[in-house]
């Protein structure tokens, strides 16, 4: 469990970059170009890995989830994601998102059966809570709106199911080949898209823009994958997905670092409280309830 759990950990560091990155993409790409073309981005360099590797094809029981996790990592959280960042700000985003450890735990739960105990649930919450009053007391959460909040809320759930459902995937195929078929099979989408909205809205980008639309690709939608479904194919679902509770932790702080948004002393206790019911959760085993 404890490599799964180390994977996980890698997975998440490389998706708190995701908001952050997506931000300063938007000063110079549409909404929709950022999501798209970090999806193309990311297909190149599979279609690369996939053949150098001479990978099968998968087979028709694995395409189904393939396709739905495609759903939410290259449409469902990017777009929605895009959309909530052009109305509100990083750190009100990363206030939303702290929830998604819950709901991918919830979802696993109700998804592939996962039990866990109630002290499980308990660290689980308590980390949240820990990580929404922390958005809270500095801020974050005064630029957004309702619509905004809708918005942010849509990507959490988009990017909860895909987790859960690609990581059903790793059972029986490993965790890198997962994320490369679900943009492979994204491309006959991802490709004309991208062409049509570059010549409807030819970018403005500045170099900052490029460097961050290209992280997108490379990183949050694809390498980033590759540790955080090793990780929880190691480590479960439910319990593996609570080191997620780092990640708005850790948005928070690029966002302040890059955006330049004032940092509260606040942020060394939180970071305590959070790893805290982080380890707390990981130790509350999953266990049959008793009588």
């Amino acid at each position: 469990m404890r490599n799964g759990l180390l994977w996980a950990l890698l997975g998440v560091l490389l998706f708190s970059f995701s908001v952050p990155l997506t931000k300063v993409a938007l000063t110079g790409f549409d909404p929709y170009l950022t999501a798209t073309g970090r999806a193309v981005i990311a297909g190149a360099l599979a279609v690369v890995l996939l053949g150098a590797g001479r990978v099968r094809l998968p087979a028709r029981a694995q395409l189904r989830p393939l396709l739905l996790t495609a759903l939410g990592a290259v449409f469902g959280w990017p777009i929605l994601l895009a959309l909530a960042l052009q109305r509100t700000t990083s750190a009100h985003a990363a206030v939303i998102a702290a929830f998604m450890p819950l709901t991918t735990a919830l979802i696993a739960v109700l998804r592939t059966h996962e039990r866990v105990s109630r002290q499980f649930w308990l660290a689980a919450g308590c980390g949240t809570a820990a990580l929404v009053t922390f958005a809270l007391t500095r801020g974050g959460g005064q630029d957004g709106d309702l619509v905004a909040d809708a918005l942010v809320v849509g990507a959490v759930l988009a990017s909860s199911w895909c987790y859960v459902e690609g990581a059903s995937v790793t059972r029986t195929m490993p965790g890198w080949q997962v994320i490369s078929w679900v943009v492979v099979l994204a491309l006959p989408a991802t490709v004309p898209l991208t062409v049509l909205l570059l010549w409807r809205s030819p970018p403005h980008a500045d170099g900052a823009a490029w460097v961050s639309l290209v992280a997108l690709g490379v990183s949050s939608m694809y390498l980033g994958f590759f540790a955080w479904y090793r990780g929880l194919a190691g480590a479960g679902i439910a319990i593996g997905g609570q080191v997620q509770q780092l990640q708005a932790l850790l948005t928070l702080v690029w966002s302040a670092w890059w955006l330049h948004e004032q940092v509260a002393p606040l942020t060394v206790a939180t970071a305590v409280v959070v790893v805290g019911c982080v380890t707390w959760a990981v130790q509350a085993r999953r266990h049959p309830p008793g009588r």
